[in-house]
């Protein structure tokens, strides 16, 4: 059995972070560890407030988990702070976690920040650099290099420049954008349009937490890296389309659909 860590956050709706990751690891059927940063209180329509944890405990689940069982890959959602991202950073060198996906959570679905802005920064240059793939949107794209990425073109254009930071490869994920879901993935030797048809509805709190999640457990299963993010992708546009309500606001995907 395969094993994957989540380093995020938790999300009382039940609908991202945390909690999307362990249903998606259960649906890849690997065995999900976590090491929470923050609690946060959200539900389908906002976040209320949240509260991040001390770095050191941040680090102490990691550890926990790290000198117990062999981790196949790891994925980073809502860090919340410079501190807890330079301490994630940190942890993961000591602990030499392979195969490790970023997601640089910065604003709930919402619209709610749930990063500090010094915590940018510390993205930039101590964790990218660790990093088998990040996955930025749109909005994250523009605030990890500094212009605008708004189109289709300048997705391409700002794959270049993000693994310049130092990841071994980037997904720009085109769910803003208008028509086609396209994301663009870059590795400094291929560049890929990777489309799926765009799904009329508004439950699709958590997809980028579940794409990153769905990404680490196929890497963990052994997939090149091209392939697991393909295959994230039909996993993730299955569950938007089998999404459901749950709330007033925007309700989750069905993580569980391979399952059933």
């Amino acid at each position: 059995m395969k094993v994957v860590l989540t380093i995020a956050g938790s999300d009382s709706g039940g609908g991202a972070g945390i909690q999307a990751d362990l249903r998606t690891f259960a649906a890849h059927r690997v065995h999900g560890a976590s090491a929470i940063t923050a609690v946060t209180a959200q539900n389908s329509v906002a976040v209320l407030d949240w509260v991040a944890l001390e770095p050191r405990m941040v680090v102490r689940q990691i550890e926990a988990v790290a000198t117990d069982m062999t981790v196949a890959a790891a994925k980073t959602g809502m860090l919340a702070t410079a501190a807890i991202v330079s301490a994630v950073a940190e942890a993961i060198e000591r602990f030499a976690l392979p195969l490790v996906v970023v997601d640089p959570v910065m604003v709930a679905k919402s619209g709610d920040r749930l990063l500090d802005r010094e915590a940018e920064a510390a993205y930039r240059e101590r964790l990218l650099p660790l990093a088998t793939v990040v996955t930025p949107n749109l909005p994250e794209a523009e605030a990890l290099i500094g212009r605008p990425v708004r189109t289709l073109a300048e997705m391409r254009e700002a794959a270049p420049a993000l693994l310049a930071l130092g990841p071994r490869a980037v997904v720009v994920k085109g769910g803003h954008l208008e028509g086609e879901a396209v994301d663009v993935f870059f590795d400094g030797t291929r560049m890929e349009e990777l489309p799926a048809p765009r799904i009329d509805t508004r439950n699709t709190h958590g997809t980028g937490c579940t794409y990153s999640a769905a990404i680490a457990a196929r890497l963990a299963l052994g997939d090149a890296l091209l392939d697991a993010v393909r295959g994230a992708k039909t996993y993730l546009t299955e569950a938007i389309r089998r999404s459901y309500a749950v709330g007033h606001g925007h309700g989750p995907v069905d993580h569980l659909h391979p399952l059933t």
